[in-house]
């Protein structure tokens, strides 16, 4: 990857560009004990939409109250939610070669991407936008057609196993960021793995973006 130029770069948004997790963890452990779901059955489904974790862990007569329960909470808090290093210059490096995929919803990015101070990309593709979640490749390749880029062209960056499966179904470079998973548990499915993003130098070079290792 390094030294490589990209038509476009792709950022999942929890965790990759927003520290959300202290919000993260605080509503979904509401979350569990209110649907009688346990933090374990939690842990395996980090980094997929909400809807699928509904759908998968809760009845499905209690699916809309679970949905509009997590959406309220969620959108209302957003304490201790900040950008992550490098976040903040990764995007404005980006500039319009930069998009936003996320498995958050369109409502929770504005917010999420708003508490963190950053920017909302001209590109922002979320899980109101697909029928398919990751690690369904659908995201990506969504995002890919808004910067009229092709998948092969593109660089994403993401901190989970799902995502980066996702992005590889697409045909995309990986960069991983370790702030929820360890390097040895990304590095299968990653053509880097990092810290975090100020660990990644991007460029617009005319009209793409160049990627390089820090």
């Amino acid at each position: 990857m390094t030294g490589r130029t990209f038509d476009g770069v792709i950022f999942d948004m929890d965790s990759t560009l927003v520290d959300s997790l202290p919000a993260i963890v605080r509503v979904w452990t509401e979350f569990a004990a209110r649907f009688g779901v346990t933090v374990g059955d939690l842990s395996h489904w980090f980094g997929r939409s909400t809807r699928a974790i509904i759908d998968a862990l809760v009845p499905a007569e209690h699916h809309a109250e679970a949905m509009s329960w997590i959406t309220e909470h969620e959108l209302t808090d957003q304490d201790g939610v900040v950008a992550l290093p490098g976040a903040a210059e990764a995007l404005r490096a980006a500039g319009p070669r930069g998009a936003v995929a996320t498995s958050a919803t369109r409502e929770m990015a504005y917010a999420r991407l708003a508490a963190a101070g950053l920017p909302t990309p001209a590109v922002l593709v979320t899980a109101s936008d697909v029928v398919r979640a990751k690690p369904d490749p659908q995201i990506f390749l969504a995002a890919a057609a808004g910067l009229a880029a092709a998948p092969a062209a593109c660089l994403v960056a993401e901190d989970a196993p799902n995502g980066l499966r996702a992005a590889r179904a697409a045909g995309m470079a990986t960069v991983a960021v370790t702030t929820t998973h360890t390097a040895e548990q990304l590095a299968p499915l990653a053509d880097v793995v990092v810290p975090d993003l100020s660990h990644v130098g991007l460029r617009l070079d005319g009209g793409r973006v160049q990627v390089t290792r820090r």
